[in-house]
């Protein structure tokens, strides 16, 4: 019988998969009533809800990103809860469409039961994201939408 994952094993596991480009693979990573909150996105849903939405939007996202991301400086931080973990790092993000690079950091505080990510509260750098995509004049555009 092979031993649970701890929380940040779960997290490798996750950074691994994104960064390789195995989105597919990600939904599995979390708990069937999974939250995730990507609290600073700034257009779209904010909070997907279990892992089927989950393995939906990796999907969409697979299936659009021009995007290599390499993370860089990955710092996991424990707290006093043991299922709760906090991760700080940076993403090199490459946009292969336009050959345009730029740095984007994250924090991810990441809540893990039973080897299973159950919630999450994302904090990344989106402005950087759509910098990295040449996708300013629709946010800006989006942003003024009545």
């Amino acid at each position: 019988m092979s031993e649970t994952p701890l929380p940040r094993e779960v997290f490798r596991m996750l950074l691994e998969g994104i960064t390789e480009g195995r989105f597919a693979e990600l939904a599995r990573l979390y708990a069937e009533d999974a939250v995730v909150e990507t609290v600073f996105e700034p257009v779209g849903p904010r909070r997907f809800e279990g892992r089927a939405a989950l393995h939906e939007r990796f999907a969409q996202v697979a299936a659009v990103s021009p995007f290599r991301l390499t993370a860089k400086n990955v710092v996991v931080r424990e707290t006093g809860d043991p299922e709760v973990i906090v991760a700080e790092w940076d993403y090199e993000v490459h946009n292969r469409d336009t050959g345009r690079t730029v740095e984007a950091a994250n924090i991810q505080v990441l809540r893990v039961r039973d080897g299973l990510i159950l919630h999450t509260r994302d904090f990344h750098d989106h402005l950087a994201l759509i910098v990295a995509g040449g996708h300013v004049p629709r946010l800006v555009a989006a942003l003024n939408a009545p």
